[in-house]
């Protein structure tokens, strides 16, 4: 509970003001000693260049909570999912009190358009695209995405800023068909085996887990998951290609 706390106050930075700052601490309540006084000391309108790993995390509470009232229910199955992302990124202690925090996130109504356009002003694009991949592995955790929720996640998408073909691209490692490979490459099956390599390299430069190395070890090492799956794409094309 320590390290969540600690994420709660301080950590949150530039999260602790704006929609985002507001919703947190109406959340709180007395979860935490001190938790709501320290949203309340934050950074006025909450609008800066830095996000810490306490802001990223309230933030991926927020967004997923609108997401998994999307399609008008909440399984049991979603909220097992999140505990799980949390114990294996952030320990059992935080995604206690993690799951505890959603739960009362999920009674409340979420502007999305405010909390995914503070998220633009102060997060950067590759950890935005982070945000997008946690997004999409908790609403797949029932077996599939909802139509809803994927609406919704597209819509967060939009507003964020993220293209359409990143979007795309982290979509079909959790919605696939039979394009899903190329789709991750964001290149056209019509790509020849040189547009190939060079796609590979540029996705394997934009996905790479350093790219979110200032939000913290627990974040980095679940951004290699996104990762593994660019390279597991440009593995099973060469297979498919049987290019050496």
């Amino acid at each position: 509970m320590a390290k969540f706390g600690k994420w709660i106050g301080a950590g949150l930075g530039a999260f602790a003001g704006g929609p985002i700052g507001a919703i947190i601490g109406f959340t709180i309540g007395s979860m935490f000693d001190g938790g709501k006084e320290a949203v309340k000391r934050g950074t006025g309108g909450g609008y800066s260049t830095r996000t810490t790993t306490g802001g990223y995390v309230m933030s991926l509470l927020v967004l997923v909570s609108a997401v998994m009232k999307a399609d008008g229910k909440v399984l049991k199955s979603e909220l097992d999912y999140v505990k799980k992302f949390m114990v294996h990124n952030f320990g059992e202690d935080s995604a206690q009190e993690a799951t505890r925090m959603l739960k009362d996130l999920l009674k409340q109504t979420i502007p999305v358009n405010d909390v995914c356009l503070q998220i633009k002003q102060n997060m950067n694009y590759s950890a935005r695209l982070q945000l997008v991949h946690f997004i999409f592995g908790i609403a797949q955790a029932d077996g599939h995405v909802d139509v809803e929720e994927q609406k919704l996640i597209t819509h967060i998408c939009n507003q964020m800023g993220i293209s359409t073909s990143d979007f795309e691209s982290i979509q079909a490692m959790f919605v696939p068909n039979t394009e899903s490979d190329f789709k991750i490459l964001e290149i056209e099956r019509t790509a020849n085996d040189v547009e190939l390599k060079k796609a590979y390299r540029r996705m394997a430069m934009k996905f790479h887990p350093d790219k979110v190395s200032t939000l913290g070890d627990e974040v980095q090492n679940a951004a290699k998951e996104k990762f593994q799956k660019v390279n597991q794409a440009y593995e099973n094309i060469k297979k498919e290609r049987k290019i050496a």
